[in-house]
């Protein structure tokens, strides 16, 4: 749980209390901290800043939480507390929230939906217990967004398989092209899951293989029935993740794009719009290093409006159509629950914290092709930010050597 991390936030942000509030698996936050246990009633995790964490459970539901209760109770870690009632949920949540600064996994405003899964009549209840109500953001990105060493060493792991999976993709293009034979994006995304499969690797769902137009589409999703072939002189793009199963482990996440033929072949507009959105990638990679080498924080909005810039400077405005890129962390799903890129869907004000990690990968679509370039960063405690991926410099050429 990273106890005395939490309390290390909470004293730095002026909480007093954190209340970690689920109702039948409706908060992931929660999920994380105590295990995946399914609630049929109200429950709430309660971290005081100085007291020990208490658990408020209904009384069906407290024998599947005995396990975490013994496990915790040799270091006087967590205490429970059991309800019945409504007037016990009450009167057990009054004692830990009155006229105390309390967070939530709440957003004022609904303006960061990524924290914001408390409904709203539960925060007017703590509200009118006597409680001021704040949001959880950094609190989740101290407890559950942290990559553990485990984490790092096998998303690195993913990161290889991935890597590797992505130029199998490619490669069978070249073949089939240099054979003479057909290729459709089902063949790359079958020889991609297979890959994944080979290695034992958790995809979650399919990978984005988009030839032209499709690619232009942000979740493209490969037809089984009718895919679409790919032709000498198409614009091809993969996006591809995948992770080592388990849900303490962070998810490789990358997007590449290739041309059908020799570099020099490639149509200059295309050319432009690979320049471009390279160098918004970049800047946003400069800037989160050089921020943490000055020992000046940077918040995802930031990032997400230094990208921004390049790409509405380059005259591609209504050709944006997503944030710069979103968080990496443990949990159920490929997005994570620490800070994302974005100044453009929402203003994500949350700082990028070491031991986190994040996408960057700006992305301009229209209706006969897109790019997006996908890299992945981890903020090292000692170092700053790192790649953890290789880094597209140039469009990749769909065509063997021989054959230039």
């Amino acid at each position: 749980m990273r106890l005395e991390a939490i309390r290390q936030q909470m004293h730095q942000d002026g909480i007093d209390v954190w209340c970690c509030y689920d109702f039948r698996g409706s908060n992931a936050v929660f999920r994380q901290l105590v295990g995946t246990r399914w609630t049929t009633r109200r429950a709430m995790l309660v971290i005081d800043r100085t007291h020990a964490p208490t658990l408020i459970v209904h009384s069906i539901d407290a024998p599947q939480f005995d396990a975490l209760d013994r496990a915790a109770s040799k270091d006087g870690f967590l205490t429970r507390e059991v309800y019945r009632g409504q007037a016990d949920w009450l009167a057990c949540v009054q004692r830990h929230v009155r006229g105390r600064r309390v967070a939530m996994e709440y957003a004022p405003g609904g303006a960061l939906p990524a924290v914001s899964c408390v409904d709203a009549g539960t925060v007017e209840s703590i509200v009118a217990l006597g409680a001021l109500p704040v949001s959880s953001m950094d609190l989740i990105q101290v407890s559950v967004a942290r990559w553990s060493d485990e984490a790092q060493r096998l998303h690195a792991h993913a990161q290889t398989i991935t890597q590797q999976a992505r130029d199998a993709g490619f490669d069978l293009v070249r073949t089939r092209h240099r054979d003479g034979g057909p290729v459709t994006e089902l063949d790359v995304l079958n020889v991609i899951r297979t890959h994944f499969a080979e290695h034992g690797l958790d995809e979650l769902h399919p990978a984005i293989v988009g030839v032209n137009g499709h690619a232009g589409d942000p979740h493209f999703e490969v037809s089984q029935t009718d895919p679409h072939p790919i032709r000498p002189g198409d614009w091809l793009l993969i996006d591809l993740w995948a992770r080592v199963p388990g849900e303490s482990n962070v998810f490789a996440d990358l997007t590449w794009v290739g041309f059908a033929g020799r570099r020099d072949e490639v149509p200059l507009r295309m050319r432009r719009v690979f320049e471009t959105v390279r160098s918004a990638r970049d800047a946003a990679i400069d800037l989160v290093q050089s921020r943490f080498r000055e020992g000046v924080s940077v918040r995802g909005c930031d990032l997400d409006e230094v990208a921004r810039r390049v790409l509405i400077e380059a005259g591609y405005a209504d050709a944006i159509r997503h944030r710069t890129g979103h968080s990496l962390s443990p949990g159920p799903a490929i997005h994570g629950m620490g800070a994302n890129l974005d100044c453009f869907e929402t203003t994500d004000t949350r700082r990028i914290l070491p031991g986190t990690g994040f996408t960057i990968e700006p992305g301009l679509y229209f209706d006969d092709f897109g790019c997006r370039l996908e890299v992945n960063l981890f903020v090292d405690e000692k170092d700053g930010p790192r790649l953890t991926c290789d880094l597209q410099d140039d469009i990749v050429e769909l065509i063997q050597p021989s054959y230039r």
